[in-house]
């Protein structure tokens, strides 16, 4: 029998979601995959309830259904300063994840070099195989998460063709600052390189930080795609509802790969999220609010339980150090699992996310009810004795 593809022994499964499946096994709490607990906006949930059942039912226009395209025009223009053509420069695919997919199929060659930073987020590393490209890894180094502007330019120096920017960071939690972003914005223009953004999380950032898009700064418009989704916004990660934003000499490219990979996005729940992207810019401010109070009950939590971790500038995730309760000789991996069994408490290990030597470092998220998070601190409280 023939042998299967060779990339499959470049990248396991998604560790992120073996820590789900051991978490359900175990009936641990899953502080490890990044979605909330908590319901989404009523006025999603209500107008999804009002056309179930007229619909529509049927297949959308692949890039997505005209009045959701529009319905993303006018939120994402509104913060990203510009006005976007929802017919030209926005297609809609099956999450952000999609989005990123298609758009580094769309950008490169086998071959091609794509720069990221480390930590990153899993699916990077794996999307550039996919791909046949290489990745470039740039450190950010701990705890601020900043990076050295020579190291940048020695990846840049390497011809890469494109870069790949979280922002703000998974997991790291860090939010590029605008003269950081301007600093790569150079760098790119300066060695002819596109810029990939992931923007998942750009209404979850904490005082005094803010979020800057990419393609707003002078110059950039033209080499960059915005990737996003209305998954952690708005809570609503199972709907999978994502998009691309970018110029439309890329945005043709980008369209052509959509189109032989999914069919399009499921036509009722784009009609039924336009209310989530109609909403006034109250809501993004009682979002922001009650993340930060998220945050601060989480961390707080830490800080008593003496269990040392950094503070994120924004996104939902805390890289907690659990060094002090290692085995010899136990990774990080076999300590999550076992943590999860004998804690009741599901995280990542940092290995997942560090292209350099971590093994003390794991992913911990607090996208929860506040009585979900009470119970895992509740359960972390004698983690010591527990894991010994």
């Amino acid at each position: 029998m023939q042998g299967v593809s060779r990339k499959t022994q470049m990248f396991t499964d998604s560790v992120i979601r073996r820590m789900t499946r051991i978490s359900l096994d175990c009936g641990a709490i899953n502080l490890a995959q990044g979605f909330p607990d908590f319901d989404p906006p009523k006025e999603l949930t209500d107008r999804l309830e009002e056309i179930s059942t007229r619909g529509p039912h049927q297949y959308p226009i692949t890039m997505g259904a005209p009045n959701f395209r529009q319905a993303l025009a006018r939120k994402c223009g509104r913060f990203m300063g510009r006005t976007l053509n929802p017919d030209t420069e926005i297609v809609v695919t099956i999450g952000s994840t999609e989005a990123m997919v298609d758009t580094i199929f769309a950008l490169t060659n086998p071959g091609d070099k794509i720069v990221m930073f480390s930590p990153y987020f899993e699916n990077y590393r794996a999307q550039a195989i996919m791909a046949d490209c290489e990745p470039i890894f740039v450190p950010l180094v701990p705890p601020t998460f900043n990076f050295d502007p020579n190291v940048l330019e020695e990846a840049f120096k390497q011809h890469p063709k494109a870069i790949l920017i979280c922002n703000p960071s998974n997991p790291s939690g860090k939010v590029f600052t605008e003269e950081e972003l301007k600093l790569i914005a150079g760098l790119a223009v300066k060695y002819d390189v596109y810029v990939i953004m992931d923007e998942v999380y750009e209404h979850i950032v904490y005082a005094p930080h803010h979020h800057i898009y990419m393609n707003s700064l002078p110059g950039m418009w033209e080499r960059t795609i915005s990737c996003s989704s209305l998954s952690k916004t708005y809570s609503i990660t199972g709907w999978r509802l994502g998009y691309a934003i970018a110029p439309q000499h890329l945005m043709d490219r980008i369209k052509q790969f959509h189109d032989f990979n999914t069919v399009g996005a499921p036509s009722v729940l784009m009609e039924a999220a336009i209310a989530g992207l109609d909403m006034p810019d109250s809501y993004y401010a009682e979002f922001g609010a009650h993340y930060t109070h998220m945050k601060e009950l989480f961390t707080k939590g830490l800080d008593q339980i003496g269990i040392p971790y950094t503070d994120p500038q924004g996104a939902y995730f805390v890289l907690a150090n659990i060094g002090q309760f290692l085995k010899k000789g136990q990774t990080d991996v076999e300590f999550c699992e076992e943590m999860a069994r004998k804690v009741g408490v599901a995280c990542v290990p940092g290995t997942s996310f560090f292209m350099e030597d971590v093994n003390d470092i794991v992913r911990v998220h607090f996208a929860k009810k506040d009585e979900t998070l009470l119970e895992a601190l509740n359960r972390l409280s004698d983690i010591k004795a527990k894991m010994a």
